[in-house]
């Protein structure tokens, strides 16, 4: 991700939690409260594959519970689904994975702190972050940026989808997984086996 003023992009950042990415300038979520996967997706305008991929490579983690094995749900929280609707924004208008990849480490590693009032804006190569209407113009007239995407209209459409999408609390589905654990195919025939 590069500042208007800089001259060359930033290297990759090492990952941090979502949680660092929105800092005290936007209200918090609950935080035992997620959504699984396919309503991550729905609201984020992703495939289930794009967001397994995303999971797996450590782009955009479910912070609320993460897949710990077969059987179990990753719970996305509503931070992370803003992260996964502006990554497919940003590969939507052509920017690449790996800078994407770049741009969010990039505003992890520097704790934005009021991350709605950030526009990210690209040329298709490059991700730049504006936080003021004076850098959107100054990096328009600059003939580098193409697009621009508001984080804070993304964070509001994301929050209309997710108000009319089942959310699952942790404490409600972990205790589920304790009163009746699931049962598999194998688990079954073994059982009629036992029984008969």
């Amino acid at each position: 991700m590069n500042d208007r003023n800089s001259t060359q992009g930033l290297f990759a950042i090492p990952q941090r939690s979502q949680g660092t990415l929105f800092g005290d300038g936007i209200e918090d979520q609950d935080s035992l409260t997620g959504y699984r996967g396919p309503t991550a997706c729905r609201a984020a305008g992703i495939t289930y594959r794009q967001l397994d991929y995303w999971a797996r490579t450590g782009l955009v983690s479910p912070t609320i519970r993460p897949a710990t094995g077969s059987g179990t749900h990753r719970l996305y929280g509503f931070r992370d689904i803003l992260v996964l609707k502006v990554v497919k924004r940003l590969l939507d208008t052509g920017v690449s994975l790996q800078q994407i990849r770049t741009a969010v480490d990039a505003l992890r590693e520097r704790g934005i702190s009021d991350l709605a009032q950030i526009t990210l804006m690209s040329d298709g190569a490059s991700v730049y972050e504006c936080t003021s209407t004076d850098e959107v113009i100054d990096l328009v007239q600059g003939g580098q940026g193409v697009f621009g995407i508001a984080v804070g209209r993304v964070w509001r459409e994301v929050e209309g989808t997710l108000a009319t999408l089942p959310a699952e609390r942790i404490d409600d589905i972990e205790a589920e997984a304790v009163e009746a654990p699931p049962e598999d195919e194998l688990s079954r025939r073994r059982a009629a086996r036992n029984a008969g």
